[in-house]
């Protein structure tokens, strides 16, 4: 789960990571308001989505007085962002985050990871801030420090103060960067992060180390732990699709192609998202129905699938261990009469109760198309869309 900037802040200053003083605005009043509460004589507006890249896109402007903060408001708001991470529809830009100006004296990066070859969380560090990490780690690898975090010790300040010397951090604030880094490592640990990266880290004119920017992303399994950080969800930066999908505990991932896919279990959706490309065709969605899915969670599951207008054919590809071929050959039986089906559908079922499900669907009156095989169903449902 993503939030938002001002929200991840508010998060890291409960844990004593310094951060500039900022307010969120929903309206251009809201925001002039809050630059006017601010009383510093800089403000930045800055438009709250879940991508970065916004400065890139125009979605961060230095304000010197009300008027640019009403006139930057008004250009921000209600705009659609495309940045590299929103992908080319872009996001409407329905929040500001209004913030103190600082007096930047050098940009440095900061983030927490789970590495999952050491199995570790990894704290890496670069003096290279301000820039996308990716392309650092492109251009000049060697300026990334990491430093991996014994889970029993957790990161320790002797670990923060070698990445805040590696990074060249003034020695004068050496101590303050190792208190921002252990603070930043338990907020992460605390709340059950899967990322939290700050870029950039900034020291100012007045000897600060501070967050300018803060990315918070949190891991969907532990959110049970954590009601206050469920509360920070906004359904408009979701993919309407992908929240009904999360009604019914299905893991849907909306993508750019058109064939709609349903299978049980991660790697065989994976590997059937691959087998379509190979066979030229390209997949509307990640979506994995699970080991356990009954018959209405299967019908929720082809709704939604159906729900994106880009899907010209579906392909079904369940291997029935403890999930049971007759119960999925239900789900799309009743599914497709429900919808009113009128795209090709392409059926490959094996594993348990597998004849059972065979005659289901053949006795359904449907147009179903049959396959014997993975790369069978495949073939046929790309031959079809095309």
């Amino acid at each position: 789960m993503n939030i938002h900037e001002y929200q991840g802040k508010q998060i890291l200053k409960q844990y004593g990571v310094k951060v500039p003083e900022g307010k969120v605005a929903f309206t251009v009043d809201e925001a002039v308001e809050a630059a006017k509460e601010l009383g510093t004589a800089v403000v930045v507006v800055k438009a709250q989505i879940h991508a970065g890249g916004r400065g890139k896109a125009g979605g961060v402007k230095v304000a010197k007085n009300l008027d640019e903060v009403r006139t930057y408001a008004q250009e921000i708001l209600g705009k659609v962002l495309v940045t590299h991470q929103t992908g080319p529809e872009g996001k409407e830009v329905k929040r500001l985050l209004i913030e103190q100006g600082c007096d930047i004296k050098k940009e440095y990066y900061v983030g927490v990871v789970v590495d999952r070859a050491t199995g570790r969380v990894v704290m890496m560090a670069s003096e290279e801030g301000g820039t996308e990490i990716e392309e650092v780690a492109e251009r000049s690898p060697e300026k990334i420090i990491k430093e991996v975090i014994d889970p029993v010790t957790g990161l320790t300040a002797f670990q923060a103060r070698k990445l805040a010397y590696a990074i060249n951090i003034p020695n004068e604030l050496v101590n303050k960067a190792v208190k921002f880094m252990m603070s930043l490592y338990q907020a992460f640990v605390d709340k059950d992060c899967s990322i939290a990266e700050i870029n950039p880290l900034v020291v100012t004119g007045d000897g600060e180390v501070m967050a300018l920017d803060a990315k918070l992303n949190f891991d969907s399994n532990a959110l049970f732990r954590h009601p206050d950080i469920q509360e920070l969800r906004d359904l408009d930066e979701e993919d309407e699709k992908e929240i009904e999908a999360s009604k019914y505990d299905l893991s849907y991932i909306a993508l750019d192609g058109n064939i709609g896919c349903m299978v049980n279990g991660a790697g065989l959706a994976m590997a059937t998202m691959d087998i379509v490309k190979f066979y030229g065709g390209d997949p509307a969605n990640f979506l994995d129905v699970g080991g356990g899915a009954t018959e209405e969670k299967v019908t929720e599951a082809f709704k939604i699938i159906l729900k994106d207008p880009k899907v010209k054919g579906i392909f079904v590809n369940i291997f029935g261990g403890i999930m049971k071929c007759d119960v999925i050959a239900n789900g799309v039986v009743a599914a497709a009469k429900q919808v009113k089906l009128d795209r090709p559908l392409v059926v490959r079922l094996e594993g348990t109760n597998v004849d059972l499900g065979k005659k289901i669907l053949n006795e359904s009156g449907l147009n179903i198309v049959a396959a014997e095989s993975m790369a069978d169903g495949a073939e046929k449902i790309v031959a079809l869309v095309k």
